[in-house]
């Protein structure tokens, strides 16, 4: 059974900062294709950033130069260190595993077969 579970969300003020964490277990996480994703009732869900299994990172514009994906595969764990937060990066944040992919990996979340619950990142101005 493949499990992802987020944590590091919460309440921040504008220009601030913080770093989420996807421990994943039950599946081949060296090997695949790892998302950050986030989902607002107005934007629906929407890609944030990914890395492949050579460590290969590309990120959506709205967070570039901003957020900082990496990944841990001795502890099978992704982050995403997000800094210069605005209030437009309120939304809830899914990490996501695709393990039929190396690389390429792809931005659209129907493509992933595994999801954590979501974490709740809050920004005030």
């Amino acid at each position: 059974q493949v499990q992802l579970v987020e944590s590091g969300g919460g309440s921040v003020q504008s220009g601030g900062s913080l770093r989420l964490s996807c421990v994943v277990s039950g599946a081949a996480f060296s090997t695949s294709c790892m998302a950050w994703f986030r989902q607002t009732p107005r934007q629906g869900r929407a890609w944030v950033a990914d890395i492949n299994s050579a460590y290969e990172t590309t990120y959506a514009s709205s967070v570039w130069g901003r957020f900082t994906i990496s990944r841990d595969n001795a502890k099978n764990t992704l982050y995403l260190q997000m800094n210069s937060l605005t209030p437009e990066d309120t939304a809830t944040y899914h990490c996501a595993a695709d393990s039929s992919r190396m690389s390429d990996c792809h931005v659209h979340p129907s493509q992933y077969a595994y999801w954590g619950q979501g974490t709740q990142v809050t920004v005030s101005s």
